[in-house]
């Protein structure tokens, strides 16, 4: 998903350590402006092609890139594209053990029963008041869409980890799925015909040139506000994390590093909670977008229901 949306670039990152050790190098010498400070511990937080392990800094393969229809991609791995993976093993080994756990369990324990919490928070709490209980058929698209996300958000606070979330090109991509489903749902609710209808607004045929395109124009609004909404916090989190450590290089002191030690600590249990909620906050939108399309048609059909009734 991640090489679809990202056009090939000819970029070089320098690793973590790398970074660290320029960056202290350089404040020691006091050669390094506050600009050119950030710059490079700024690039701990965009994608790189290197991964970084304790006393080890993998470089990964690059491919070259090729052209679709004049458009060039880069389909080398990198280090979000990694974790991407990593996260979606992760998530499919843990829910087949939750699965089977709750199998062989009538009452949910452990690991199981963590999950079974989840479960019925998002089927109660989201899914049926947002979409009624249509909504249950896509709750395998709901619950994915939430575990997924909120996994890659965690794996960005683990040492050495990296939040693929924190990618625009990841994002992109979870928007874009969440736009198919959006128009999937309505579709099957309303009809292809009513679907196409509900384009005019209900406004007379002179006004549908200025309706439509504006129509459409909405329906690509809702996905691109969750894209950018995930992608800002999750990016937003790990910024102010790296420019705390930036102070510490900067000013040179212990107690400016004790102070700025204890916020890190203080900012990594908000990027915690962050990370949930920006995966319920992603979740919660599109069950809401996606009941908005069942809710237009169920209540054509009432309509339609209760005027055959009147006759």
């Amino acid at each position: 998903m991640y090489a679809f949306f990202q056009a090939a670039h000819d970029t070089t990152h320098l690793s973590a350590q790398q970074v660290a050790d320029t960056a202290h190098a350089a404040a020691a010498d006091g050669k390094m402006s506050v600009s050119e400070m950030f710059k490079y511990l700024f690039e701990h937080v965009q994608d790189s092609n290197h991964l970084e392990l304790p006393f080890l800094d993998i470089h990964l393969p690059h491919w070259d890139p090729i052209e679709i229809a004049g458009l060039t991609l880069d389909l080398s791995p990198t280090k979000h594209v990694l974790f991407l993976w990593f996260g979606a093993a992760v998530l499919i080994l843990l829910m087949t053990l939750a699965a089977r756990a709750n199998t062989k369990n009538r009452v949910p324990k452990g690991w199981g029963n963590v999950v079974e919490v989840f479960v019925k928070f998002i089927r109660d709490e989201i899914v049926i008041p947002n979409m009624g209980m249509a909504g249950i058929r896509y709750m395998p698209y709901v619950l994915t869409t939430f575990f997924f996300i909120l996994l890659m958000n965690l794996l960005g606070l683990i040492p050495y980890g990296a939040s693929a979330t924190g990618n625009i090109s990841v994002t992109a991509g979870l928007a874009a799925i969440a736009f198919v489903m959006i128009q999937v749902s309505a579709i099957r609710a309303q009809g292809f015909g009513h679907y196409l209808a509900h384009l005019t607004g209900g406004v007379p045929v002179f006004l549908w040139p200025i309706m439509i395109p504006i129509e459409i124009l909405g329906l690509f609004t809702k996905p691109f506000a969750l894209c950018i909404r995930l992608f800002a916090n999750i990016t937003g989190g790990h910024l102010v994390i790296v420019s705390l450590f930036g102070l510490i290089f900067l000013f040179n002191s212990w107690a400016v590093g004790v102070t700025t030690a204890a916020f890190i600590v203080a900012i990594n249990f908000l990027e915690l909670f962050v990370g949930f909620l920006q995966a319920y906050v992603f979740t919660m939108l599109t069950c809401i977008f996606m009941g908005l399309g069942i809710q237009a048609g169920h209540g054509e059909h009432h309509g339609e229901a209760a005027n055959e009734h009147g006759h």
